[in-house]
């Protein structure tokens, strides 16, 4: 647990009050606490607040506190800022004039030398996050990884000079920044989502454009160009010329940027050397996607220093995350890919781009627009097997486009999906998990439905040949 101890002392307050006490919200209580800050704990859910209690911690109800004496309030980023409303504790903080801020903005005052890498988008984030720890990480590299992603700020190490960290960064995190300057800032895109949060398209990207906030000359932004929207974020960062940016693209050429063409690897910001390597022969990063995540963790750790021949060879050892396109086995020559952590049809459709003869397991809670921009990759498609909440207005959509049928569950799904590829024939064939749908109505979190599928692909796969292939992972 980081100690904040260095940098409460330096404040004429000490009270720090924290609202929201689940895993990071409790970690930075006690965190601030151990390091000789009074804590004024608050959650507006009994268990939460029972939980502090145990933890040894003072419970005040921040809806009756005495603001005048608090520092600063650190909120979790779950808890509402803004839209729909505000929470009455921020908007009553705000009121008094106490800033509102998040665990990371304390990771950051208390680490203040080491060097900060943050990485947001709609998309990509966590692949490219963890694609970027692990490219450090083989090159001898003192680095920390979490934030929206996996460990809490205050959990992670303490890092002086010599350390960087990773950190995954949602909208609601870059809210409640203060004083962090990114070093090294990665817009990746942006599509419609969490327009709840944030009140429609405008608010979100003017949430997400907050990594760039207090970067100057010494700085680098790097930004994504494979959608209009980012590319408007790129022109207006790039004019200022306030800091350095670095254009990325996992399709398209680009002058003086990092960029991928038909799985081409070609760096023309760093070095007059341009082809880099052939990203169609790394089996963990398929995709034009995942070809920009490629080329934002080349920028970001050429940027830092490495070498290209360092940044490929981790690129190759890349194991993949679970639930993004997971290779999860190879059963008679027939694919089976576990991308249970697309909940949107934009995520949806970066996995439909990657592959041929697909036969998709698709549904659960849809958002906004369900699947209707899915329809360039219908063609792809040779059978749609569709699950919960969804199903029904998924196969209006589908129409007579795509053959489909309702199976209701996961389990059918993947049965009937394995019978037909198998009774097709079809060369390079995949059976993909990519639901375009929160998992809410069937399952309790998108991690759950992922091993739910690897548990069915287990029950059918032939024991004989889920080992011993090149790229499949024994079940």
């Amino acid at each position: 647990m980081i100690d904040l101890s260095a940098y409460i002392s330096t404040q004429d307050k000490k009270v720090f009050a924290v609202l929201g006490l689940g895993r990071s919200g409790l970690t930075a209580a006690c965190a601030l606490a151990q390091s000789g800050a009074e804590v004024w704990a608050w959650d507006d859910n009994p268990q939460g607040r029972e939980k502090a209690a145990d933890a040894g911690l003072k419970i005040i109800n921040l809806n009756e506190c005495e603001w005048e004496r608090v520092h600063s309030l650190v909120m979790s980023p779950g808890i509402p800022l803004t839209h729909p409303k505000p929470h009455p504790v921020a908007a009553a903080a705000k009121a008094a004039n106490i800033e509102v801020i998040c665990e990371v903005e304390l990771l950051y005052r208390a680490c203040p030398t080491a060097t900060f890498v943050g990485i947001t988008g709609t998309n990509g984030k966590s692949t490219t996050t963890s694609l970027i720890a692990h490219i450090l990480e083989t090159a001898g590299r003192n680095v920390a990884v979490g934030g929206n992603l996996g460990t809490p700020a205050l959990e992670l190490p303490v890092l002086d000079s010599k350390g960087i960290y990773v950190l995954e960064m949602s909208s609601y995190q870059l809210d409640l920044l203060g004083q962090l300057v990114f070093d090294i800032s990665l817009f990746m895109n942006i599509s419609p989502d969490h327009l709840d949060r944030h009140g429609d398209m405008r608010g979100y990207i003017k949430a997400k454009k907050h990594i760039f906030d207090r970067q100057g000359k010494s700085q680098t932004a790097i930004i994504g160009m494979d959608d209009e929207d980012s590319r408007n974020v790129f022109d207006q960062i790039n004019t200022t010329g306030r800091i350095k940016t670095i254009p990325i693209s996992g399709q398209t050429r680009l002058a003086e940027g990092v960029f991928a063409v038909e799985g081409q690897l070609i760096d023309d910001c760093f070095s007059s050397t341009t082809d880099i390597a052939d990203l169609n022969k790394i089996e963990r990063l398929p995709g034009a996607h995942n070809h920009q995540n490629a080329a934002a963790a080349f920028a970001s750790c050429r940027s830092i220093g490495l070498t290209s021949e360092e940044i490929i060879s981790g690129m190759k050892s890349f194991p993949g995350l679970a639930h993004r396109q997971e290779l999860v086995t190879v059963n008679d020559g027939i694919r089976y890919i576990n991308d249970s952590k697309a909940t949107n049809a934009d995520a949806a459709a970066r996995a439909l781009g990657s592959y041929d003869n697909i036969y998709w397991i698709a549904g659960g809670l849809a958002k906004e627009g369900g699947i209707e921009n899915l329809s360039p990759y219908f063609s792809r498609i040779r059978r749609a097997y569709l699950i919960g909440d969804s199903a029904k207005e998924f196969s209006v959509q589908l129409s007579s486009h795509v053959p489909h049928e309702l199976c209701e569950t996961l389990d059918r799904a993947v049965k009937k999906a394995a019978n037909d590829a198998a009774q097709d024939g079809h060369q390079d064939a995949v059976i993909l998990l990519s639901p375009a749908c929160a998992s809410w109505d069937q399952y309790r979190s998108f991690e759950l439905r992922g091993d739910h599928f690897k548990q069915c692909v287990k029950e059918i796969a032939a024991p004989s040949n889920t080992s011993n292939q090149e790229g499949s992972i024994a079940l």
